[in-house]
């Protein structure tokens, strides 16, 4: 596994449990850095300490040597950019337009659909032991189910945008891997067979196993 250089410190605040959180995981598996998780639960995220590092109250955070960056594509892009290991955005230029595509479907729609759902059916009562919202989650279920609408149609075998695996593959992986088990996600995902299959195939990369399992 790749590390970082001596005296570097890579540090990752957040919620285990949470699809951007581990979206940014499987970055950092992806590229073999090593790093300190910082496990952070409501009601620490809206604290001043963390507040200083997002002001937005929210999680993922990563710190890399005294820099700090939230928003998981944002994450995600420097982790590319800054550390070795394999490429994960393509260089040709449709496929870099889809991925980015993709992204957006995910950052303005997709988060808080499948999000939502996936929070109200296993988070609130697995975790937290709270009953599930049912008015969210029938709230969330139309765009929910428009965005595997959307999604199903893009999808270029073997990954997301073709013979690239992407930042887009890593994007979308935890909230697939959360919908699928709910009874909102298995009636969505039915017929989305692209999607079906191309789940079952990143699925087991060893960053998935690693963070997904």
């Amino acid at each position: 596994m790749n590390t970082t250089s001596p005296g570097m410190s890579v540090k990752l605040y957040g919620t285990a449990g949470s699809p951007n959180v581990r979206g940014a995981m499987l970055g950092l598996a992806e590229k073999g850095v090593e790093y300190e998780f910082v496990s952070l639960m409501p009601p620490a995220w809206k604290t001043p300490e963390h507040l200083a590092r997002n002001p937005f109250g929210k999680v993922p955070v990563l710190e890399h040597d005294g820099f700090e960056v939230f928003e998981t594509q944002a994450i995600l892009r420097y982790l590319d950019q800054t550390f070795p290991g394999p490429a994960l955005q393509p260089t040709n230029a449709r496929e870099g337009a889809r991925m980015n595509q993709i992204i957006g479907i995910i950052d303005c729609y997709l988060g808080s659909s499948w999000g939502g759902i996936g929070f109200e059916r296993v988070v609130a009562p697995t975790f937290l032991g709270q009953p599930t919202n049912m008015e969210r989650v029938n709230a969330a279920v139309p765009m929910a189910r428009s965005c595997a609408e959307a999604l199903e149609p893009l999808i270029a075998a073997p990954y997301l945008t073709g013979e690239t695996f992407s930042l887009a593959d890593i994007r979308l992986m935890p909230h697939f891997d959360r919908l699928r088990i709910t009874p909102e996600g298995e009636a969505i995902l039915d017929g989305k067979n692209k999607l079906v299959q191309w789940f079952a195939h990143v699925s087991g990369r060893p960053s998935a196993k690693q963070v997904l399992q």
